[in-house]
């Protein structure tokens, strides 16, 4: 089939590298002043926005454009021609910017999206408002998210850390990320020993019982099963799915299998709770899992029931 239509120019603002280059210069603004004003924050926020625009252009520029009535923005991101005379391109929000990374890069987890909202949501409060959204913030206590959250975006396009902020800050960025992990390395083992001793310190009647109920509730819960760290009973990970699930037909049977990554983790039988990736990964529980399902192939492919079935033909048509 030949296409006789063919997209022109697109314009920058749906453009990743165009989007790309402003996050860069935003981030060189910021690197000129002390990590710790208020200032560096305010530039890092904006430059985190631009690296998230520029990230979900670079899957399709038209996942920018904010739904209008008559399409005009999709028209635009797409590389033609609006309807309007005068049309000026209006994007999604930031905050579906990140929510819609989520949904698409397998790395860009709930813990960047919180961040990337928390983090631009400051920006916003300074610039709309008469709250000081960055005064008092320590670089220490966003900077090494901000960089992960950065790393997952770069690496999304083929890019590094590096080549965004130059050598010097990369090797600094990446120090401020090892160290947090270290503290959140203690945070969750810290956890994890509490919920141990509290466990050991339970009759063995109540831990029988107890494990007992969790073992129910891991098999009729969707979820991957995993020995709780901290108690051993049966417990669960929850996560999202990493890519497009696979289908295989053998025998006139379609096995359907499904990658995720973890998110987060639960154990009814002590309690412990664990959140983000990274944490999970403290205490081993961070490793990918499939989800296989087996259908009928007749079945699966049969067209959907028909809600009209059984009723007779309406031929009071005037």
């Amino acid at each position: 089939m030949k296409q006789t239509i063919e997209p022109g120019a697109l314009r920058v603002t749906w453009d990743s590298q165009a989007l790309y280059d402003k996050a860069e210069r935003y981030i060189q603004q910021a690197q000129g002043l002390h990590t710790d004003a208020w200032e560096y924050a305010l530039w890092s926020s904006l430059s985190l926005e631009l690296l998230a625009r520029a990230a979900l252009a670079n899957v399709h520029p038209a996942l920018l454009a904010e739904p209008d009535k008559n399409g005009s923005n999709l028209v635009s991101a797409l590389g033609f021609e609006p309807f309007e005379k005068k049309f000026s391109p209006k994007s999604i929000t930031v905050a579906e910017v990140f929510r819609r990374l989520v949904a698409l890069l397998p790395a860009f987890q709930a813990e960047h999206e919180s961040f990337g909202v928390q983090h631009t949501g400051r920006r916003n409060a300074e610039l709309h408002s008469g709250e000081v959204g960055f005064d008092g913030v320590k670089g220490a206590s966003w900077q090494p998210r901000f960089y992960q959250t950065c790393e997952v975006l770069l690496a999304s396009m083929g890019m590094t850390l590096e080549e965004f902020v130059g050598a010097d800050e990369a090797k600094a960025a990446n120090a401020l990320i090892a160290a947090a992990a270290d503290e959140s390395a203690k945070a969750v083992q810290g956890d994890v020993d509490t919920y141990r001793k509290v466990w050991k310190s339970k009759e063995e009647g109540e831990r029988s019982t107890l494990r007992a109920q969790a073992e129910v509730w891991a098999s009729r819960h969707a979820g991957h099963r995993v020995i709780c760290p901290a108690c051993t009973s049966p417990a669960l990970v929850f996560g999202g799915p990493v890519a497009a699930a696979t289908r295989t037909l053998d025998n006139d049977i379609i096995t359907e299998r499904q990658e995720y990554l973890p998110t987060h983790f639960e154990c009814v039988a002590c309690g412990l709770k664990i959140n983000n990736l990274s944490r999970l990964a403290v205490v081993g529980l961070a490793d990918r899992y499939t989800n296989t399902q087996e259908y009928d192939a007749a079945e699966y492919y049969a067209p959907p029931p028909d809600d009209w079935a059984g009723y007779e033909d309406d031929n009071n048509e005037p």
